[in-house]
């Protein structure tokens, strides 16, 4: 079955994780995705590693699980852009391409006349994203941007991690690259938006994408908490400004997380615990009374909280319809029955180690559900094929261009 985007060709100049992210959200989708990496290097998650995929004998192969992490469905394109010949096969493949993503240094590609204004010339309909760590424009264009450093630059960070008063206080990064996560995430909405614009328009646009607006954008009601109260919103740790209770707690065993939403889930959680007084107790019956006296409550919660074991609470919060859970390490994740259910492991055959296993998409589509036609491909395997097939090049031409280093 065709995918939702199968109509849709990419070419992707794109390298690491936002650029990578988006375009394998869309393959998923079922566009044509082309990357084009350094010949003899490639993408640099290439050699982002330890840990390697594994072959069948349990040796390390070439392939590092970062870029497998984000690059299936795609084909690998080597070509040296830095090479008259390299930059006239892109301008070729963009004659006939729907998207072309980028994560190059402000103006880098415009030295090599592969920027936007030299490429709508040559296909008006092509839609061009560019994505950056702050931007096209403004004081900040020129550095170079990483998602460690946008946490801290956008405000996640001065929001993560325990408050400063408890131990370990003090501000923290999350566990992934967050940021160049949902850049990607926004580059593929943008990019779909500007294709459905082109239904209409008949011309393509630019995109400039920004992992610095991303990282302010992202903070949600964060910002209308500073922007209505002139208060600066502080670390909680794993406690919620504005819910409570609506965090970890340590059990006899283990940890639980306790997350109830509103007062009929609080005072379901104190039948349960057998605490109904707290549920009665004017400064606890109500969240807004509960969040102003969180000091007094939290640690009532906790001493009760203790008493038992961690399986015990969570299936008897569970039968009353307490939302609660476990803290799961990642093995125990894909050991979950409903994560198995929903089958967000999979496994796609490859070259090198015979099968590999990947990440399914969330998203599920009834007419044009994702697909998974192929693994994240090795380094430069699809080249001669590619430009055999688009631009039509006979093998003395690719032979050609391979004694010159351009692929």
């Amino acid at each position: 079955m065709p995918g939702a985007l199968s109509h849709i060709r990419i070419l992707d100049l794109s390298r690491v994780l936002a650029g990578p992210t988006c375009t394998q959200t869309l393959a998923d989708l079922g566009a044509e995705v082309i990357k084009i990496e350094r010949p003899g290097a490639g993408d640099d998650t290439r050699s982002w590693a330890p840990p390697y995929l594994k072959d069948a004998e349990g040796r390390d192969t070439s392939e590092a699980a970062y870029y497998l992490s984000c690059n299936r469905n795609k084909q690998s394109v080597t070509v040296d852009i830095s090479k008259p010949e390299g930059q006239e096969i892109i301008r070729e493949l963009a004659k006939d391409a729907d998207v072309l993503l980028e994560n190059f240094k402000v103006g880098d590609l415009a030295r090599f006349n592969l920027d936007y204004e030299k490429l709508k010339v040559i296909n008006p309909r092509l839609v061009y994203c560019s994505i950056t760590g702050f931007g096209q424009t403004g004081p900040y264009a020129k550095r170079a941007g990483y998602d460690f450093l946008i946490q801290g630059m956008g405000g996640l960070m001065s929001i993560t991690g325990e408050r400063d008063e408890l131990p370990g206080g003090g501000p923290q990064k999350v566990g992934v690259a967050v940021t160049d996560i949902m850049t990607g995430m926004y580059s593929t909405i943008a990019i779909l938006a500007a294709l459905s614009s082109r239904e209409k328009t008949g011309e393509g646009q630019y995109i400039d994408m920004a992992l610095l607006d991303v990282g302010v954008a992202m903070l949600g009601n964060m910002h209308l908490n500073h922007f209505t109260s002139g208060e600066t919103p502080k670390r909680w740790g794993n406690a919620h400004p504005n819910i409570v209770p609506y965090e970890a707690f340590a059990c006899a065993d283990g940890h639980m997380i306790l997350a109830a939403g509103n007062d009929s889930q609080y005072r379901k959680f104190c039948e349960v615990a057998k605490c109904t007084e707290l549920a009665e107790d004017a400064r606890f019956s109500r969240n807004d009374a509960r969040v102003r006296h969180r000091d007094i409550l939290v640690p009532l919660l906790a001493a009760i909280i203790k008493k038992r074991k961690r399986d015990d609470w969570i299936l008897s919060l569970e039968s009353a319809g307490v939302p609660c859970g476990p803290i799961n390490t990642i093995d125990q994740v894909f050991d979950d029955p409903q994560v198995r259910h929903r089958g967000m492991k999979i496994d796609m055959p490859h070259v090198l180690a015979g099968r590999v296993p990947l990440v399914a998409s969330p998203m599920r589509l009834s007419g044009t559900p994702v697909v998974y036609d192929s693994p994240p491909p090795t380094l430069g395997q699809d080249t001669e094929a590619v430009l055999k097939r688009l631009l039509h090049l006979d093998a003395a031409a690719i032979a050609a261009l391979r004694a010159k280093a351009v692929i």
